[in-house]
């Protein structure tokens, strides 16, 4: 029998008046790649940020990993990944520098896990590149780079292929699936079917 590794009850958030996430009960067993669809403004972001601690319920649970979202949010985000639909990245550092600060505030400072992680994500070539001169299709493969460098065992991916031609979504697919063949579980949102 798989453990839950992220289950809510009645999940709910307000801003102000308005209800961004309404009774959101669900769950996800370990290993799974989960997507979380909805259309743009549907809340699914704002689910995610109390799934990691960065926002508190309003009403109902949520248990990430085993730890409670709204009391053990810094265990929550020690074992997860997070790659926002804005991919956080610096643009005027290069690919190996965005990713050695990344492993840095993770604590991982194994120059071996960053050259595994550059071949991983395709960017070996790469390291030496500046950001801003990337490709969106190369960020986004940058974006999970950091989001996995400490080996979380949660990801959350927020819209990871928006803005990316087909070609370059499918790859990243395929690296997602990849990551979650070592045993990574993955809950993407997106607006694509």
């Amino acid at each position: 029998m798989s453990e839950n590794v992220i289950a809510t009850q009645d999940l709910t958030h307000f801003f102000g008046d308005f209800c961004a996430v309404d009774h959101v009960t669900f769950s996800v067993q370990a290993g799974e790649v989960v997507g979380y669809l909805g259309p743009n403004g549907s809340g699914k972001t704002t689910t995610i940020r109390m799934l990691l601690g960065l926002l508190r319920p309003s009403a109902g649970s949520a248990q990430v990993l085993g730890f409670d979202v709204a009391r053990q949010s810094e265990q929550v985000r020690q074992y997860s990944g997070y790659m926002s639909q804005k991919f956080a990245l610096y643009h005027e550092l290069t690919v190996m520098e965005n990713l050695a600060f990344y492993a840095g505030v993770y604590g991982v400072n194994d120059q071996r896990r960053l050259d595994e992680v550059l071949a991983l994500i395709g960017l070996s070539d790469l390291r030496r590149e500046r950001v801003s001169s990337l490709s969106t299709g190369w960020r986004q493969r940058l974006a999970l780079g950091t989001a996995i460098v400490h080996r979380p065992r949660l990801l959350f991916l927020d819209e990871p292929t928006s803005g990316v031609d087909p070609a370059a979504r499918r790859t990243f697919w395929d690296l997602i699936y990849q990551v979650v063949e070592d045993g990574v579980t993955a809950l993407v949102t997106t607006h694509y079917m």
